[in-house]
């Protein structure tokens, strides 16, 4: 079995191995090279981010700077917002669904490391041979999420669809669907619901409308 393969089957893989640094050098030099474009070089971005992800959806956009760890481990939906300074550590699969937004400093990482001190130096292969080893898990974000700025998801995580996550939150564990969550770590705060409509709130909503008019 080779490392990539191990990765996804959640046992223990070896960062080091030339296969999987490859990988990260590409996706990593290729970042460097979004990063040196301007904002207008519409052509040029849709290119890289197309070479970096596995999936980038039609509509979506990346401010940039950012740094993949992967790329070819990352899925992006429809009409995705991801703001300044992006960090997606995807050694395990990062799934991101249609229509969310991420403000800036977003931080999404997968791998997990031993916790004893010793096992983090070296594990050891049947003949003696020591390794840095490491495992990850799948990180998942429903669609029509909002995220605040400075937002980290830690590693094995589903938020579900239409929640909002405060910003500075450190999200630990998983997120029911239609959730505001927030704090550090994260905890749901309350359901979002229809309460929450700016409907309700026409000082701020002015001559805006919650919904298309109605056609005549």
């Amino acid at each position: 079995m080779n490392e990539e393969q191990k990765i996804f089957d959640g046992k223990l893989f070896s960062p080091g191995a030339p296969e999987l640094k490859a990988i990260k050098l590409r996706s990593h030099n290729l970042c460097s090279e979004y990063n040196r474009t301007f904002e207008d070089e519409t052509e040029k971005r849709n290119q890289l981010v197309h070479e970096i992800f596995a999936e980038f959806g039609e509509g979506s956009f990346v401010q940039g700077p950012m740094q993949i760890h992967y790329g070819r481990h990352t899925k992006i939906g429809h009409h995705v917002f991801l703001n300044f300074n992006l960090m997606i550590q995807d050694d395990a699969p990062v799934t991101i669904g249609n229509h969310c937004d991420f403000g800036p400093g977003l931080t999404i990482v997968t791998p997990v490391h031993p916790l004893v001190a010793k096992e983090r130096r070296a594990l050891y292969d049947p003949d003696g041979t020591a390794r840095r080893l490491c495992w990850a898990k799948p990180v998942v974000i429903g669609d029509n999420c909002w995220f605040g700025a400075n937002v980290t998801v830690c590693p094995g995580v589903t938020i579900g669809e239409g929640c909002v996550i405060g910003a500075g939150s450190v999200v630990t564990r998983d997120i029911p669907a239609n959730s505001f969550a927030a704090g550090v770590p994260a905890r749901v705060i309350r359901p979002i619901t229809e309460a929450d409509s700016l409907k309700n709130n026409p000082g701020l909503l002015g001559d805006y409308l919650c919904e298309p008019p109605c056609e005549k």
